[in-house]
């Protein structure tokens, strides 16, 4: 994966495509199954939806589904007193992506099963990716460039072991085969994923494809989670599930270089480990979920105090890039989710790392505040349709503060200076609006103060986008 700071300046403009590739499924009938309700199970299935239909247990022996996605955003100019080699630009700007994703499942024994993932990706991101911690667009990569490019996303096994407890079935789905579930069970994941694909998983800000856009909404913004360039990693993870309890535990690659493009196969020596403990609950007859996350990254890194001190009285900027060695780094999240009423939805989070080691894989946020509401369209009649506005404020500690205002450069910020830090904060409002089955629709507006927690260039800068996203 290629560091933001090579990311290519030749931009030109791209071609929504269009979606053309039909969802098959093949199914086998398994014996009757008890169907628990998607209220009392829904935070503790490893599959994105439960079935409405209590007289279907069949399984899926295979399937195929497809996805395309494509996010146009403007940005307005916006005052600035100064910008520096890695800010923000203060004028207008256009950004885009489109991606196209084929899901293809497949069973082949009892309880296993095996998804590939072949994706394209082109993109065009604000100012080269740089000035931003709460980057605006979750489909945008960091070695993302106007030339559509294929790999395979995702691979990978998961094997499940059923141990007993009530029986639901999950319906057929992208990476999911319709299939029945115990409530107690043992699930392992071995291949290529991302990792919010496990962890985190959260109802109403998760997906960019259909929900938040920006970064700091999506999962925890102090979560250096182990990836490429993409967002994808290679490892395994074994979870346990439990009636209302969910226990996750996993091991990653990290990537070789920060933000980089090749993982690090030495995953005794480099990784991140992860782990989540996961409760449903109801408040009345209303669910919620508690997630709370640790995690520890080994890396090869630097540290933001050894870089300042290198650099004294040479003359020069720290750069933390000089000054990498075998580093880890721990932090933690909560997470908190709860249904209001029958079409209102909540969620909070918090998260902070202690980022004296630089950002390794994700962005450069060490703590943040998250909460924002989905209120789906029956109130005006459109059931289909989201209505999405939530709120985040992200931080840097110390050393991180000390490090850019001296000049130094991270992988997306770098002013040249930071006399007067602020918090990074973000407002995103949306709306998915349902055209037709599989179709949606989704304006959204981002107002952002602060880009680069830097005071001096407040902004607001806005943003507004438009996003198409079609599913078979």
């Amino acid at each position: 994966m290629l560091n933001p700071r090579t990311i290519t300046k030749k931009h030109t403009p791209a071609l929504m495509l269009m979606l053309g590739t039909m969802a098959f499924s093949s199914q086998g009938r398994t014996q009757d199954a008890t169907v628990a309700s998607a209220d009392t199970t829904r935070g503790s299935l490893p599959a994105p939806a439960e079935s409405k239909d209590s007289s279907d247990t069949s399984e899926e022996r295979w399937n195929i589904h497809a996805q395309t996605t494509y996010v146009y955003q403007h940005k307005d100019g916006f005052s600035a007193p100064y910008t520096g080699p890695q800010s923000l630009l203060p004028t207008p700007e256009y950004s885009y992506t489109w991606t196209f994703t084929t899901y293809i499942g497949a069973r082949f024994w009892k309880g296993g099963e095996l998804y590939l993932d072949p994706e394209a990706v082109v993109g065009k991101p604000f100012s080269h990716l740089f000035g931003l911690a709460s980057i605006p667009n979750g489909e945008i990569q960091k070695n993302g460039g106007t030339k559509p490019r294929g790999y395979w996303a995702r691979w990978f096994l998961r094997q499940t072991f059923n141990l007993g407890g009530d029986t639901t079935h999950v319906d057929d789905g992208p990476n999911q085969l319709a299939s029945n579930y115990d409530s107690h069970r043992l699930v392992f994941t071995v291949g290529k994923i991302t990792l919010t694909d496990l962890f985190e998983k959260n109802t109403y800000a998760n997906d960019p494809r259909t929900q938040f856009l920006n970064w700091s909404m999506i999962t925890y913004g102090a979560w250096d989670y182990a990836a490429d360039a993409r967002a994808y990693t290679v490892g395994g993870a074994a979870e346990f599930y439990w009636d209302n309890w969910a226990v996750r535990i996993g091991r990653f690659m990290e990537p070789k270089v920060a933000n980089f493009t090749t993982l690090n196969e030495d995953i005794a020596r480099y990784h991140g480990d992860e782990l989540e403990v996961e409760h449903d609950h109801k408040l009345g007859d209303l669910p919620g979920l508690l997630r709370v996350l640790v995690f520890r990254n080994r890396t090869w890194a630097g540290n933001y105090m050894d870089a300042i001190a290198a650099a004294e009285g040479t003359g020069n900027p720290p750069d933390v890039t000089a000054v990498r060695k075998d580093a880890a780094k721990v932090g933690y999240g909560i997470s908190f989710e709860q249904r209001l009423s029958s079409d209102i939805g909540l969620f909070l989070r918090a998260s902070s790392a202690n980022d004296r080691i630089e950002e390794y894989a994700f962005t450069e946020i060490d703590n943040a505040l998250s909460g924002g509401l989905s209120v789906n369209g029956n109130r005006w009649n459109r059931p289909d349709d989201v209505f999405g506005i939530a709120f985040s404020t992200a931080g840097l500690n110390r050393q991180h503060r000390e490090y850019l205002a001296a000049g130094g450069l991270g992988g997306f910020l770098g002013d040249g200076q930071l006399p007067h830090y602020a918090r990074e904060d973000v407002m995103e409002t949306y709306y998915n609006y349902h055209v037709m089955k599989g179709v949606e629709l989704s304006p959204d507006l981002q107002l952002i103060r602060n880009p680069g927690y830097n005071a001096d260039r407040r902004g607001p800068v806005m943003i507004y986008g438009a996003r198409l996203h079609l599913e078979i």
